[in-house]
């Protein structure tokens, strides 16, 4: 493989993962001009974002299977053609059931075009760089949440639709379909490898899947209705509330440049205590302070104190079998995928309860849950040979 034709594949992998972030972070943005646009609570709007994220778990699911039969370069290029088509449809959709449709559209060819670029740079690079070119794709994707939060507040500052953010989402498809064009990507074998049955895993590991799906909901139950809280609460203008997004993905890089470096000096196992509990103990303050102006350090502080939580639980878990199995990696990234899938749906009807804090409250107990079940894990697996791991390539 020529070296351009490497920066190309690997340059498509980044830009998926920044597609993805770029679904998911103006939703709390752009869910109240879309309820006045269509006459409808914003809760019910918001609900309707289960689309996007159950197709993002429906497409995770296939993602397992699909590229036995299907060759990388052409799912990169019928899955991006196919969301950009998508996504630019969306001004002409003309009813809030047309546009949950291409949502869940969007959300599938996100599901198994994640893994599609994973897999590319699993492939392209040999074991010594392959975590930290994956520790890069974290970054795009954080990046990705500083962008487009701030598109998103840009586009309804100057009076334009709120579907503009996405439609510079899918300017970045049509390049991944352009630059697809031109790759030559390395092929996946359809070879099925000898991996442990799911029966055959210790229950610490089932405990790391429902601990990631409880972290996404957490975090995308307060995310979402952060700038809502904001706005009706503490009186925050739009754009101040819509800004609160993109510190916490400011937040979150700053975290992922940081543990790549750090997670080498203290390792995994002590590092998944410290990142659990900051997670859960700076999100409190979000919903305890009365002044939005602490709000704008707050969500930056609390996008630091993940401390890439979720990969390091994807590499804790991950040695619960003797050689990292792809059907239990695959099930944590499940896990956490699960998580993102119901989080409209539910933290709409918590807030429909009373208001949007009840989200960031329950985002906390979420954390808390999190937490306990991660407890559990090392308590079970104690009686295991301790295992010292750096982040998972796999992950």
């Amino acid at each position: 493989m020529s070296v351009l034709n490497r920066y190309r594949t690997t340059l498509t992998s980044f830009l998926a993962y920044f597609i993805m972030s770029g679904m998911l972070a103006p939703i709390g943005i752009i869910s109240a001009p879309m309820a006045q646009e269509f006459g409808l609570p914003v809760t019910a709007v918001t609900a309707k974002f289960s689309w996007l994220t159950v197709g993002i778990f429906v497409g995770a699911v296939a993602a397992l299977v699909v590229f036995n039969w299907c060759r990388i370069k052409t799912a990169m290029i019928g899955l991006f053609g196919l969301l950009a088509i998508s996504l630019l449809s969306l001004p002409f959709s003309g009813s809030i059931d047309a546009i949950g449709l291409r949502l869940g559209v969007v959300g599938v060819c996100c599901g198994i075009g994640l893994p599609a670029a994973a897999l590319v740079i699993a492939r392209t690079y040999a074991a010594e760089h392959r975590a930290s070119m994956l520790v890069i794709t974290d970054g795009f994707f954080s990046i990705a949440g500083i962008v487009c939060a701030w598109v998103a507040v840009t586009v309804l500052a100057m009076n334009f639709h709120w579907s503009g953010v996405y439609l510079f989402v899918a300017g970045i498809a049509v390049l991944v379909v352009v630059l697809a064009l031109f790759s030559s990507y390395p092929e996946s074998s359809g070879e099925a490898a000898a991996d442990p049955s799911p029966t055959a895993w210790p229950i610490s590991a089932w405990l790391c899947i429902a601990a990631l799906c409880t972290y996404t909901m957490a975090q995308n139950s307060i995310l979402w209705w952060l700038p809502q809280y904001a706005q009706q609460q503490l009186g925050a203008t739009a754009d101040a509330g819509g800004a609160l997004v993109g510190q916490f993905w400011s937040g979150m890089f700053a975290a992922q440049l940081f543990v790549a470096w750090w997670v080498l000096r203290i390792g995994v196992n002590r590092l998944l205590w410290l990142a659990a509990a900051s997670t859960l103990l700076l999100s409190v303050p979000i919903w305890l302070v009365t002044d939005a102006s602490w709000l704008w350090w707050l969500a930056a502080l609390w996008g630091f104190g993940n401390l890439g939580l979720l990969k390091v639980v994807l590499s804790y878990g991950s040695t619960f079998t003797a050689i990292a199995s792809p059907r239990l990696v695959s099930s944590l990234l499940l896990g956490a995928t699960t998580g993102t899938a119901i989080s409209p749906w539910l933290s709409s009807h918590i807030v429909a309860l009373g208001d949007a804090s009840y989200a960031l409250k329950f985002g906390s107990f979420a954390y808390l849950v999190m937490l306990v079940l991660l407890a559990a894990a090392v308590s079970l697996a104690r009686s295991r040979p301790a295992i010292e791991v750096t982040l998972n390539p796999q992950s």
